[in-house]
């Protein structure tokens, strides 16, 4: 006996393929609940609320939807679908334009969206989260200290510092974006 298994035109029946079962929701929570990875902040109570408080002091000092930029820049960087998700949905939240969310993945050709001392920001976000590329360039450093004061520089460090270690966080754990499951 034969059993009919037609694939509608333009999908796929082969696991982790687009149009595949799981892109569905039913399809993803399947996925999810078959993958065991870690909550971490159930696992590392103390660790968690130490980045919570580490995170929440870097903000003290700076505007709040700079702070969603850096964010949203360094999560795109480190492919964070996750933070992405979380911080496109806050900076919305905000009040921020859907015009500058789009943008600032390529801010360099759309400078005119952003402040100079927004694209400031910007270029030392990129410059951090890509270290492994030598440091940070003196150029960069100096045009960020241009824009900001010393307290301010240090924030603006300390939440790219922040932004770079909870990416790394939900990426390790395997956050799902949009949800609370892991993979």
């Amino acid at each position: 006996m034969t059993t009919n298994t037609t694939v509608p035109q333009g999908t796929s029946s082969a696991p982790g393929t687009p149009g595949g079962p799981e892109d569905t929701p039913a399809g993803v929570a399947a996925a999810v609940a078959g993958r065991n990875r870690l909550d971490f902040a159930k696992s590392a109570p103390k660790v968690f609320r130490a980045l919570i408080g580490f995170d929440t002091a870097a903000r003290e000092a700076l505007d709040p939807a700079l702070v969603e930029l850096i964010q949203i820049r360094a999560s795109h960087l480190n492919h964070c679908a996750y933070c992405l998700h979380m911080h496109t949905t806050d900076a919305r939240k905000a009040g921020e334009s859907e015009d500058r969310l789009h943008m600032v993945a390529l801010w360099r050709e759309a400078r005119h969206f952003f402040t100079e001392r927004e694209q400031a920001a910007l270029a030392l976000t990129e410059a951090v989260t890509l270290v492994a590329g030598g440091g940070v360039p003196d150029d960069v450093y100096a045009h960020a200290a241009a824009h900001f004061d010393e307290r301010e520089l240090a924030h603006l460090l300390g939440l790219i510092f922040a932004i770079n270690t909870w990416n790394r966080v939900a990426l390790s754990t395997g956050k799902v974006a949009g949800t609370d499951e892991r993979r």
